[in-house]
């Protein structure tokens, strides 16, 4: 597949769907919580997906890479991207999905920041410290304005929150410094789901987190997951990664928690205060800074 300069009409509507689909996802776990434990859920997930994608690679005739050079990043990788969604479920569990959207979705930025340190070519600007200051009082917002009512365990979730998007960070600095990023996409994403699996599973079993009551609802949301946001979603990011500019791709990372907050007002009936829309808006105009091309790279 040919390489492209700049997002199109068929990239635009691919990364809003799956923005639209991540924000929806994030519903979904707050539901499923009822009926699955977080962590087991998180661990089932992986396992469950991990099984689809190696069928995927199988029937595509791709072949996982365990050269020193990929397996060791991938483990960890893979390590990551277990304690990201150990603490994302767990985050949803303590508070809303449209404040756990808010923090989790400020991702881009401590990428940018990790970045000026670890890629030597991807340094940060006035523009981009000036969009990471946005960012951060928006995040600071939404930590300091939570409601009275919801108390210690809401500021729990909110760090915990934090934790998971800088986990999320270090997945995508580690892709982009190591051999890693070579392999096929499918691959790196069996990489997380198989690892994560393992270490999950067991975790969730040694504290007794496994099944709370489930019915079919809780059941068919999980599936839902499994095939559509796990499977068939990422393999669309990737294969969107893999044609347009990951730079021009990263400013659609807002709409996830705009998406998160509108959902989380439509389904669950949670309020939108002030504080949420103030640190939305804040870290979105600061995500769109951060990712800004200067002028002598767009002309």
């Amino acid at each position: 597949m040919e390489r492209k300069s700049k997002i199109d009409a068929t990239g635009a509507i691919v990364l809003i769907v799956f923005m639209a689909v991540l924000g929806l996802n994030q519903v979904g776990i707050k539901i499923v919580n009822d009926g699955i434990a977080p962590i087991f859920q998180a661990g089932l997930r992986s396992l469950a997906a991990g099984v689809l994608i190696l069928l995927y690679c199988l029937w595509r005739g791709s072949k996982i890479d365990l050269r020193k050079s990929v397996l060791i990043p991938g483990i960890a990788i893979g390590i990551c991207f277990a304690i990201e969604f150990a603490l994302l479920f767990k985050a949803i569990e303590y508070t809303t999905v449209a404040r756990t959207s808010v923090l989790f979705y400020t991702m881009p930025f401590w990428v940018a920041l990790g970045a000026h340190f670890l890629i030597p070519d991807d340094k940060l600007t006035g523009m981009k410290v000036f969009g990471l200051i946005l960012a951060c009082i928006g995040t600071a917002i939404a930590l300091l304005g939570g409601k009275s009512g919801m108390g210690e365990a809401s500021l729990v979730g909110d760090i915990i929150a934090l934790i998971a998007a800088t986990m999320w960070a270090a997945i995508a600095l580690i892709t982009r410094t190591t051999q890693f990023s070579s392999i096929k996409p499918e691959a790196q994403l069996f990489y997380q789901l198989s690892i994560s699996a393992v270490i999950l599973l067991p975790i969730a079993m040694f504290y007794g987190e496994t099944f709370t009551e489930p019915t079919a609802l809780h059941f068919l949301i999980f599936a839902t997951q499994v095939v559509f946001v796990v499977c068939i979603g990422f393999v669309a990011w990737f294969w969107v990664l893999s044609i347009y500019p990951a730079s021009d791709m990263a400013s659609f990372s807002f709409l996830a928690p705009l998406f998160g907050v509108f959902f989380g007002w439509l389904i669950l009936g949670e309020e939108l205060t002030w504080n949420i829309l103030t640190a939305l808006l804040l870290v979105g105009v600061g995500i769109v800074l951060v990712n800004r091309k200067p002028k002598s790279e767009t002309t």
